[in-house]
């Protein structure tokens, strides 16, 4: 089986017959034991170190459909190595630019995604709630906000009843969560713990969507929420609306409450809160085992993990805009 593989130190990947070859570099310019890893077992590879490798093996990964995501000293995504898409379909690819151009298609689609995320983050905060944490003052604001979502007349204006819903949301935080305070939300840097990792673990959402939108055939770069950009697979920022609360917050709440992350994970480096190599690996290792639990799918009748959820909500997007069946985000019932 296909798994995610997580490059934390610097150093040279180099193909060796059928397997990726990862030899770690030190600081000082010394090699350590290289590791093999047969091709066939990857699915992809997260580099949060710096990363020496040619075009040979960049071809190589691209022919065995392995894409490769990049992120920097500060844990922001820079960018994603993307293999050829394989299973593009013209009949998608015209279909998914009218919904997009089509101001009603669009904004039903919108509106849909929307709703799902609004669900899923009140479905967390009713979690807690029932759990002796009083959040019901975020929980009616986004009710409120919420019933405003279907009198929307534009995308622009979805959008910012979309940000006033997780301001709502995140206002809840600071009581979740037993040893932190998140304060605002600050982004372009995060300026405390919580908004550190909440930058981290919604970067690597983004990653899952993108990698499961690529085994679809979704233009990635198509999308209905979030305005369509330059250098951007913006399909994945809508997606992953879905997805944040259940994928990322819950990690956030276990790893910090659970006090597998504490405060001297943490570092201040130039008016930013910086994640430590430790806090890093650990919320891999969460967030990893998130995306391998499994449930049991209500429509299907089996057990799906939560990465392969995702896919399926790739297709359920699809059904929608071939006018096979009409778009149901998924919504959390745990």
């Amino acid at each position: 089986m296909k798994k995610p593989y997580y490059l934390f130190n610097p150093g040279r990947l180099s193909r060796k017959d059928n397997t990726l070859c990862f030899t770690p570099v030190d600081e000082h310019g010394n090699e350590g034991q290289a590791r093999h890893i047969p091709i066939e077992s990857v699915d992809n590879l997260y580099c949060f170190g710096s990363l020496d490798a040619n075009s040979a093996l960049y071809n190589f990964m691209g022919k065995n459909h392995v894409a490769v995501h990049f992120f920097d000293f500060y844990e922001h995504y820079t960018g994603s190595f993307m293999p050829k898409d394989y299973l593009l379909a013209g009949k998608m690819q015209v279909e998914q630019t009218k919904s997009y151009l089509s101001d009603k298609k669009r904004l039903v689609i919108a509106q849909t995604l929307v709703s799902g995320a609004a669900f899923n983050m009140g479905r967390n905060l009713k979690y807690y709630q029932s759990r002796g944490k009083d959040v019901s003052e975020a929980l009616a604001r986004i009710e409120e906000y919420t019933q405003q979502i279907v009198l929307c007349k534009r995308v622009d204006e979805l959008m910012g009843i979309e940000g006033n819903i997780r301001q709502a949301y995140y206002s809840a935080f600071g009581t979740i969560i037993n040893d932190f305070e998140m304060g605002n939300r600050s982004k372009q840097p995060p300026q405390n713990e919580v908004n550190a990792l909440i930058s981290f673990g919604n970067m690597m959402c983004y990653t899952v969507c993108l990698s499961q939108i690529y085994h679809t055939q979704l233009n990635p770069t198509i999308s209905f929420l979030h305005e369509p950009g330059v250098r951007r697979y913006s399909l994945a920022l809508d997606l992953s609306e879905i997805f944040k609360p259940l994928l990322v917050d819950r990690t956030i709440f276990s790893v910090l409450n659970k006090k597998q992350i504490q405060a001297n994970d943490f570092r201040q480096d130039t008016n930013r809160c910086v994640l430590k190599d430790t806090a890093k690996k650990t919320f891999v290792q969460a967030f990893d085992e998130r995306l391998k639990e499994t449930f049991k799918h209500r429509s299907l009748g089996r057990s799906v993990s939560y990465k392969h959820l995702v896919k399926l909500e790739c297709y359920k997007l699809s059904k929608h805009i071939l006018g096979i069946d009409t778009y149901k985000p998924f919504k959390m019932m745990w």
